[in-house]
């Protein structure tokens, strides 16, 4: 974020002098995207870090998925913003250091979401389904929640995944 604020003050401070020189100059968008260390990747495309599985709310399996994970600050910002396509069987698994009320929102993803919030004991606690793409709205956990899995919207109804069922995880 300190990279992104001191680009954007940079840019106030010499927009000026660039103006006239095109080929100098940079468009938001691609400033907010290196930052984030996308660099003009629209498609980002999906690496496997691990499975989480869900479970229902008496811990016999429901799904499993592959996902990627995002365990530190830069990939947990990033999550996955300007991904343009996802499978049903892919999602994306937030670690957090500590067990929070968490906030998510939608700026920059494009594809519609379930967000799924689970507490340490590895139990759902809160489910935000259908996101709407690009929304700034922020979206809480209300409780404490120490891991976000968020899948493609549709897939907590589809598998009766709900608040009280569970997950468990492992990496690759």
């Amino acid at each position: 974020m300190k990279k992104f604020l001191k680009v954007c003050l940079m840019l106030i401070i010499f927009s000026p002098l660039i103006t006239g020189f095109s080929s100098c100059r940079k468009d938001v968008s691609e400033i907010q995207n290196d930052s984030l260390g996308i660099q003009n990747n629209p498609s980002l495309k999906f690496t496997k870090h691990g499975e989480v599985y869900f479970l229902d709310s008496v811990k016999n399996f429901v799904k499993k998925i592959d996902v990627e994970i995002a365990d530190n600050d830069d990939s947990r910002h990033r999550g996955l913003m300007f991904r343009e396509d996802m499978s049903e069987d892919q999602g994306m698994l937030f670690i957090f250091q500590d067990e929070e009320v968490q906030g998510f929102y939608m700026k920059n993803t494009v594809l519609s979401l379930d967000i799924i919030f689970v507490n340490a004991a590895k139990k759902i606690i809160k489910i935000h389904r259908n996101t709407t793409p690009l929304s700034e709205r922020t979206l809480s956990s209300v409780k404490p929640a120490l891991y976000v899995v968020e899948v493609k919207a549709g897939f907590a109804d589809k598998h009766k995944i709900t608040e009280g069922c569970y997950i468990e995880w492992r990496r690759n």
